[in-house]
């Protein structure tokens, strides 16, 4: 995963240092010396076809309230969750490590930074007293439910919108980044909306909310699903597609590391970000929910926005929360 991160990493500053930055249009008939495409890609993509519960069939951002004060750190309630999570000696959380701003590998050190992360670090510092004990996995968007379900992290911070078929089987926190699917296009673009995208070809990432989102909203574009919204750019600086779709956080965080594109105006939908957890870890979502709401109260995340996110405009207020008992 990392070698693959830092490849993909590489070919972007490659393409941008050569002045690539995704200008330009895929030709129209095949090109003998078309570029490798990342690992993992797949076109057309394959679209979800069947949804546990449809959208509007709950209140998606509606989470499980905290019960009474936090416990001390190092100190969690006996048989909960935090317990076990305290007795492992770690809390476990699958990130993503080429997510500008929200989670990414550090180029000079090699560590992974970001709003998210810090997010996951305050978590640790609730239940264990420190910042540090915490284990981060880099999984892919395809692979998030998986990786709760399995058993392989204890959380995923990582860019997540919550909606009411994942609800069916996972847990979210309440809402902690309030974001919306967007389009990128190269810079020197003819397509100017989602409606130019018929007939075109437009890459979100596998398992995403956006690859549905496209086949729903653009019912004439052409679907190309890859592991990760950062192999979808590679695609465009290679000119394999002519667009990119996933939630604008992202993608202005692509534009940061290209100047050779540019985000079209408008969201086309909300996608609130909540972390996911366990569908019977209920102890553990309101325990987060009761970080969560100490972040919103002390400052701290106005703090973690300013210092990772002020890229993207004024500080906006802290998402507000929203319980469903």
């Amino acid at each position: 995963m990392r070698a693959r991160a830092a490849a993909a990493a590489a070919l972007v500053a490659a393409l941008a240092l050569a002045g690539c930055g995704g200008s330009g249009t895929p030709p129209a008939g095949p090109d003998p010396a078309e570029p490798a495409r990342p690992v993992g890609v797949v076109d057309p993509a394959v679209l979800p076809t069947t949804s546990a519960a449809p959208a509007g069939s709950c209140d998606r951002r509606a989470s499980y309230r905290p019960t009474g004060a936090l416990p001390a750190p190092g100190r969690m309630p006996s048989g909960s969750t935090m317990a076990r999570i305290q007795r492992n000696g770690r809390l476990v959380v699958g990130v993503d490590q080429n997510n500008f701003r929200f989670g990414y590998r550090d180029p000079k050190t090699g560590n992974l930074v970001g709003f998210e992360i810090d997010l996951a670090r305050e978590l640790a510092k609730a239940i264990f007293g420190s910042p540090d004990k915490v284990l981060f996995r880099a999984i892919t968007t395809a692979d998030r439910e998986k990786a709760i379900n399995e058993g392989r992290v204890d959380i995923v911070i990582r860019s997540m919108t919550m909606n009411c078929d994942r609800w069916e089987r996972i847990n979210f926190s309440t809402e902690y980044f309030a974001a919306g699917q967007a389009i990128m296009v190269a810079r020197d673009s003819p397509i100017k909306g989602i409606k130019d995208l018929a007939g075109k070809k437009v890459c979100a990432a596998t398992g995403s909310t956006s690859i549905r989102n496209i086949a729903e909203k653009a019912p004439d574009a052409l679907p190309v699903s890859a592991n990760d919204a950062l192999d979808c750019l590679v695609l465009l600086q290679q000119l394999q597609v002519h667009a990119v779709s996933t939630d604008d956080a992202i993608l202005a965080g692509f534009m940061e590391q290209d100047k050779g594109t540019k985000i079209l105006p408008g969201r086309f939908t909300e996608e609130p970000y909540g972390m996911a957890m366990k569908k019977e870890s209920v102890d553990l979502t309101r325990f987060v929910n009761g970080v969560l709401e100490r972040l919103r109260t002390d400052g701290t995340w106005t703090r973690l926005y300013k210092t990772w996110l002020s890229s993207l405009g004024p500080t906006p207020q802290p998402p507000a929360p929203v319980y469903r008992d």
